[in-house]
């Protein structure tokens, strides 16, 4: 006897169209960003597909990882194009993909759920927080007058790159299109926002500092006073660049020394070296 097959309901059918909606919607977004309205694609996805992307950051999506399903391929290649020289100048491709594996490192320190002895090692768990836990206090310099702190406001670290302190929440939104001192909660509730933040950061001078970018394509001349603090330029500048007052100056730092390694991870997965200078263990950081 043949087998009874029963008709699918209205609401299994419902079901599967929903299903599929959300599926074209995703890959509709994802296409969006890698090749944006024209259809050109990407600099930065050229260089890191999505399959790529989900190799380099194995555990972002765990259970374990507060920041779980937040930071989408789609919302970072969006963000790059916000930045089109992220990635897309410098000269030479192996500059280009130096410039993205220091981006992906430094924010993979900042985020990074791992440890010593972590499945699949330390150097695959970036972008698994998106905010401070534990913040030690709500980062509001009160003498910044220009960027002053709304009561009640926490500017702790948040996204990527942790953006921390009125005075960087302040331009990062007027850069962007938000009011950073009145609602610094969005870079923790928007991927796009977060990682728009972070590239932010990277891409913008702020005197006496050069921005990381500078630092990565070749384009850092580093004035007297830099030359006599041993400024040079690498990648381990570019961790005095975001966070030198602590880690640099410093021997055997094991912040910079994991930041190194997430550096020395994807450089490898990238097929690019890793270039000079990458401690700032003889750095003076920036006041």
């Amino acid at each position: 006897m043949a087998p009874h097959h029963s008709r699918p309901s209205a609401r299994d059918l419902l079901r599967f169209v929903l299903a599929v909606a959300v599926f074209l919607t995703t890959c509709g977004r994802v296409a969006e960003a890698r090749y944006g309205a024209g259809g050109q694609l990407s600099p930065v996805a050229a260089i890191v597909s999505e399959e790529l992307y989900s190799s380099l950051f194995l555990h972002k999506d765990d259970a374990a990882c507060p920041a779980k399903g937040f930071y989408t391929y789609a919302s970072f290649i969006r963000a790059t194009r916000k930045f089109p020289k992220f990635g897309g100048t410098g000269g030479d491709l192996a500059t280009r993909k130096r410039e993205i594996a220091a981006f992906l490192a430094q924010i993979s320190h900042e985020t990074t759920g791992g440890w010593a002895t972590a499945p699949d090692g330390p150097y695959s768990w970036g972008l698994c927080f998106k905010e401070e836990i534990t913040p030690q206090s709500n980062y509001c310099d009160a003498t910044n007058k220009q960027w002053p702190c709304y009561p009640g406001k926490s500017y702790h670290g948040r996204g990527p790159i942790q953006i921390s302190w009125n005075y960087n929440y302040g331009p990062a939104g007027q850069a962007l299109g938000f009011d950073g001192l009145l609602n610094p909660e969005l870079v923790a509730n928007c991927s796009d926002t977060a990682f728009q933040t972070a590239l932010w950061f990277w891409m913008t001078p702020r005197q006496p500092k050069p921005s990381c970018h500078q630092v990565m394509i070749g384009d850092y001349c580093p004035t007297t006073a830099a030359a006599a603090a041993n400024r040079t330029a690498g990648f381990g500048l570019v961790t005095n660049i975001v966070n030198g007052g602590l880690e640099c100056n410093v021997a055997n730092d094991a912040r910079v020394n994991n930041r190194i390694g997430f550096y020395r991870r994807y450089c490898q997965v990238l097929g690019v070296d890793v270039g000079p200078n990458l401690d700032c263990a003889h750095q003076m950081p920036y006041s």
